[in-house]
């Protein structure tokens, strides 16, 4: 099965406010920058992947992740994550109706294709279905086979809410990669002992990062 990815991506000057600790005001946007740019090639390197639809409201990403392959979704509600992502599940469905769809988050910069590949290849055989982040409380991905809504419930806990939704809890084994999302110094540090990607190597080579 072949899959559209939707990664959706908040303005880049509000992004990952909790690596405060490990990068100042003015570096996280080039953080998030980068985390979204390994996230993406590495999703478009995946063989399960069809294309990549990135939905955003910040020009500078937008232009970034669109050199790389990705479609540009504007963030047209700007209404939060979970709105973001029904709006780019309409417009990617408008065009490729039966597509199989999941969400991925942007901050995945250790993302290797073939965990991702794993990943979908286990999804493909539920109608929705969940992969629970590294932390086991949020969610890294969710999708959605043809003929069935992805009813996004990230945020907060979103493990238990998608599970509550319906979705099943994916178990695939020693996909790391795939689970080890970034919001704080510690998750860092997580993903950079996994090995990022080239972006996220140089906009962290910086950074005083201790604990690896």
């Amino acid at each position: 099965m072949q899959w559209t990815l939707v990664i959706p991506l908040k303005p880049l000057a509000h992004a990952k406010s909790r690596l405060s600790d490990t990068a100042a005001d003015g570096l996280r946007p080039g953080l998030a920058l980068a985390f979204a740019q390994d996230t993406v090639a590495a999703a478009l390197a995946c063989p399960a992947v069809r294309d990549v639809a990135v939905v955003t409201g910040d020009a500078l990403a937008g232009r970034e992740l669109a050199a790389l392959g990705a479609h540009i979704v504007a963030d047209e509600p700007a209404g939060g994550l979970n709105a973001a992502l029904t709006h780019a599940e309409a417009v990617v469905r408008a065009a490729h109706p039966r597509t199989a769809l999941a969400a991925l988050n942007a901050d995945l910069p250790a993302l290797r294709p073939p965990e991702l590949a794993r990943v979908l290849d286990a999804a493909a055989e539920f109608p929705r279905a969940f992969l629970p982040d590294a932390a086991a409380i949020g969610t890294t991905l969710l999708a959605a086979t043809p003929g069935r809504e992805l009813h996004p419930e990230f945020g907060t806990d979103s493990r238990t809410r998608h599970r509550a939704s319906g979705a099943v809890e994916l178990t695939v084994t020693a996909v790391d990669s795939v689970r080890q999302d970034v919001d704080t110094g510690d998750d860092l540090r997580a993903a950079l002992a996994l090995g990022v990607g080239p972006r996220t190597a140089k906009a962290t080579a910086g950074l005083l990062i201790t604990g690896l």
